[in-house]
């Protein structure tokens, strides 16, 4: 065999030297481009999408998954499936404007701002529909400071676009406590929940606008003509109009999403749902008249409007929600969104009591109840325990049940954590993110603390399976109860054992002591419990 000889100034041994000399550096470069693929694909795992649904007024019991038997939610059902139910999750609050504050700043209500709703009513006649229809300045409710540190800005400020629809309640237009100025890039929706109590207005607003809608003018207060027979579906008509909010805002919601899907997204859809009016698309309506049969129409006795089917109403405005999420998660999937991004599922306070709807048909709390006194309003279970579900493809495990004891002002820690956020606010909740993953590094909370200044004035603090409660502060006609349960045993808080564990009266009297700072605004203040009286237990 022959071989040909190469002298090293041939050009064929200069290219191999070359290239021999540069295969490092092209080696190095092709490790650095895989790196910083590896590295763009892990940043991305780093910050899932996250969609946070505040239902309204829903009860612990009124989804399938919870026990519910009449109301139909397969999709909702299907988030708990596919990821974790809570069984022992709490609002901040039993009423709408509190609850959603110390969601958002992770604030517990013996340091709230906000306390109980406030509709700012040294303005005027602010409960005048028509009026405030006409004067912008006469909506909302009364503004936090601007000064409040909400999770989404911080969230905003770490590589989220933010995004929200429904109701905010937190402060009123031409102030500095309207959504985009509070960390929000998007809102659609009620700036005003009194606004919100019919789902045909004739404004909604859009970032910091006006959008006027093609509905008249109906106050929420207007009842059937006189003479009218409410079994003529015809009478109804004033209250089904043209343009359905939620169906606008679930559209404006999916919008965002499809518009921001290359970057982290966090989105807040506060739907008004079910909060009365009863208002829902009529498929709906018709699929439970079906299903129950004829009922006495609800002609606006104790609030909002009359509905001819008030049942068949109510449950519409729930499965047309679970039909919603269904919606949602597929439009997920439609567009390759859905195995990276946290949805939670959960409910502002206990269900309500007016309007025409029937707690107790529905067993809308459960075990807990839902009589007037023990849902909404109440800091009994049936007033602030709230349905929490969480999913997340490859995270939550399926199928998964969590006891752990959490409120809704954890989440703010949960979300912070999640991202390797540093809170530069001294905040009151904790991170429940390792239930989520299923490790066992769960830090508990020593107490849950409730103190609402309305319906007589309450306060409620729970210290593992003890529950103390005290109401009638501010009721002048009646003494204030000492109320002590046992939450493993009696859930429904029906024996009160107060006077056999003054222990924990006395521990309860010293987390108040210590926790409670005395409101900003007077019409929350409670007045001070004096030191002893929480433990003034006679045998």
């Amino acid at each position: 065999m022959k071989f040909h000889s190469f002298s090293t100034d041939s050009i064929y041994f200069k290219s191999i030297n070359t290239i021999m000399l540069l295969l490092p550096a092209l080696f190095f470069g092709l490790m650095m481009s895989s790196c910083k693929d590896n590295t763009e694909a892990e940043v991305k795992t780093e910050k899932p999408n996250i969609i946070y649904i505040l239902a309204d007024d829903l009860g612990y019991g009124e989804l399938g998954t919870y026990g519910q038997e009449k109301i139909e939610t397969p999709h909702i059902d299907a988030l708990a499936k596919n990821g974790m139910l809570f069984t022992q999750h709490y609002t901040g609050a039993p009423v709408c404007a509190p609850a959603r504050y110390m969601l958002m700043t992770g604030k517990h209500s013996g340091h709230a701002y906000i306390r109980g709703n406030d509709e700012w009513n040294e303005r005027g006649n602010v409960w005048n529909y028509k009026a405030v229809v006409l004067d912008s300045t006469l909506e909302g409710q009364r503004p936090i400071p601007s000064s409040t540190v909400l999770f989404p800005k911080l969230l905003k400020e770490n590589g989220y676009t933010t995004g929200m629809v429904g109701k905010w309640g937190l402060g009123a237009p031409h102030t500095d406590a309207i959504p985009t100025k509070m960390g929000f890039d998007f809102f659609y929706g009620y700036n005003c929940q009194r606004q919100a109590h019919t789902y045909y207005p004739v404004h909604l607003y859009k970032n910091e606008n006006r959008v006027h809608l093609n509905n008249d003018t109906i106050p929420p207060s207007k009842k059937l003509a006189e003479g009218a027979d409410p079994n003529d579906p015809s009478n109804y008509k004033d209250y089904n109009l043209n343009d359905y909010t939620p169906d606008l805002m679930f559209d404006e919601m999916l919008g965002f999403i499809s518009e921001n899907k290359e970057n982290p997204f966090f989105f807040y859809w506060a739907t008004p749902i079910p909060h009365n009016p009863i208002q829902a698309p009529q498929k709906w309506v018709d699929y439970y008249k079906e299903k129950f049969g004829k009922e006495e129409p609800y002609l606006g006795e104790i609030g909002y409007y009359p509905h001819q089917n008030p049942r068949a109403g109510y449950a519409a405005m729930i499965s047309y929600l679970d039909e919603n999420v269904g919606k949602l998660v597929e439009h997920l999937k439609k567009n390759g969104l859905y195995e990276n991004t946290i949805i939670m599922f959960t409910s502002d306070n206990g269900v309500t009591y007016s309007g025409g709807t029937d707690g107790e048909f529905f067993d809308s709390s459960g075990i807990f109840g839902e009589e007037y006194g023990r849902g909404k309003g109440f800091v009994y279970e049936g007033g602030i325990r709230v349905p929490m579900i969480a999913s997340w493809p490859n995270h939550i495990k399926p199928g998964s049940t969590t006891n752990h004891i959490s409120a809704q002002y954890d989440l703010m820690a949960t979300l912070l954590d999640l991202n390797n956020i540093e809170n530069p606010d001294k905040t009151d909740g904790i991170s429940f993110l390792p239930t989520l993953l299923g490790q066992e590094n769960q830090s508990e909370h020593d107490f849950l603390f409730w103190e609402y200044p309305e319906y007589g004035g309450q306060v409620a603090i729970r210290i593992g399976d003890w529950k103390v409660i005290r109401q009638n502060l501010k009721n002048p006609k009646k003494e204030p109860t000492l109320e002590l349960y046992d939450l493993s045993i009696d859930p429904e808080e029906l024996n009160n054992i107060a006077h056999q564990h003054p222990e924990i009266i006395e521990k309860a009297a010293n987390i108040f002591k210590d926790e409670h700072v005395d409101a900003e605004i007077e019409r929350f203040r409670i007045p001070l419990i004096e030191d002893g009286l929480l433990s003034d237990v006679q045998d």
